[in-house]
């Protein structure tokens, strides 16, 4: 099979759970990627740490 440069196909996208995943993220607040993850819970920490900036 040759490939197109610039085109490809997603399963997960072709049937929503992309856009699921991204909905619930947005609307319970928890981000769903790992790298989101990790940056809110850091964020919290330095927040716990160094208290809310003024």
């Amino acid at each position: 099979m040759a490939r197109i440069p610039g085109l490809s196909f997603s399963l997960k996208r072709a049937i929503g759970i992309s856009g699921l995943k991204t909905k619930v993220a947005r609307k319970v607040g928890v981000p769903t990627t790992k790298q989101g993850l990790e940056r809110k819970i850091g964020g919290a920490i330095l927040k716990g740490i160094f208290g809310k900036k003024k």
